[in-house]
């Protein structure tokens, strides 16, 4: 687990913040301009809020946006908890159960970035036919009622968009490591559907898919685990639009987010290690092809 350092406060809880307060505005309809003159706030002093250039966010502030924006309780106690965090310094980048729907981090993270490098024992997310998506969420929500299971898959489901819209599509690429294409999930024809979809899948401009073969052997030595890589492009004048963050899966556990810079650049120099080991994508996709049909047999 990581830290931002004893003198450094994580962007991550602001960053959220700002973005829920952002996309809350404009689906009320409300220009900056109209939202800071309500909250008493200048345009210049809720832009900085919205895009975390406040390194405080004063709790009242929050609270008037909220009530602006017709916020129910329970998201403006979360929004205000954000609030909080932001002030923390030496906080650790981990979250559990608290940041859910609306707050869900990765979520939010994964919709704002331009660019995702992702390294999985398992079909990612973004590139789950709606089928396997079910047989994962059903075994980790096992206590669900099947009306709570529907939901998760349909939100699952909406996310993919970002990857299939026409306008500024994510950049994709995925690495794969081969035991996913023998890990039945589901059942042999769940699989077998899987498999050709991200086939078909890969053949998209913006998305690569490499499988990382078991004759590739372990990258650096070490059995590193899954990450997720998310770069957020730049701006008009060039610069970063939000510094890039890796991020670690915590399962049962709390997620984990990396945001120091020398951190980051391990994982991009790591993940350009696995990629060097990997087939190329004409590999990979006849390599998917020929185990979907395996499971056809």
């Amino acid at each position: 687990m990581s830290s931002t350092g004893e003198d450094e406060a994580s962007t991550l809880p602001r960053r959220q913040l700002g973005r829920f307060l952002r996309e809350t505005r404009e689906g009320q309809g409300l220009t900056i301009d109209q939202a800071a003159q309500l909250a008493e706030l200048s345009k210049s002093g809720l832009h900085r809020i919205e895009t975390a250039q406040v390194a405080k966010v004063k709790i009242r502030e929050v609270k008037a946006l909220c009530e602006i924006y017709g916020v129910d309780p329970p998201a403006t106690r979360r929004a205000v908890e954000l609030a909080e965090q932001a002030q923390v310094k030496g906080w650790y980048t981990a979250f559990g159960g608290l940041f859910t729907d609306t707050f869900n981090m990765y979520v939010g993270l994964e919709a704002s970035a331009r660019r995702l490098v992702i390294y999985h024992e398992q079909i990612p997310g973004l590139l789950q036919t709606a089928y396997y998506a079910r047989a994962v969420i059903s075994a980790f929500y096992a206590d669900d009622a099947p009306e709570h299971i529907d939901r998760r898959v349909e939100l699952r489901m909406k996310r993919q968009a970002i990857v299939t819209r026409k306008s500024r599509p994510l950049e994709l690429e995925v690495l794969l490591h081969e035991s996913a294409l023998h890990r039945v999930i589901g059942c042999p024809r769940v699989m077998a559907a899987q498999l050709r979809h991200l086939a078909e899948m890969s053949k998209l401009p913006n998305v690569t898919v490499r499988v990382h073969p078991y004759a590739a052997g372990m990258v650096w030595g070490i059995l590193h685990g899954q990450f997720v890589v998310l770069d957020f492009g730049v701006d008009h004048k060039g610069r970063p639009a939000e510094p890039p963050i890796v991020f670690l899966e915590g399962g049962p556990s709390a997620d984990v987010y990396l945001e120091k810079a020398d951190e980051v650049r391990k994982y991009y120099e790591l993940a350009a290690a696995i990629r060097t080991s990997s087939l190329d994508g004409t590999r990979s996709r006849d390599l998917l092809r020929r185990v979907a049909r395996s499971y056809e047999a």
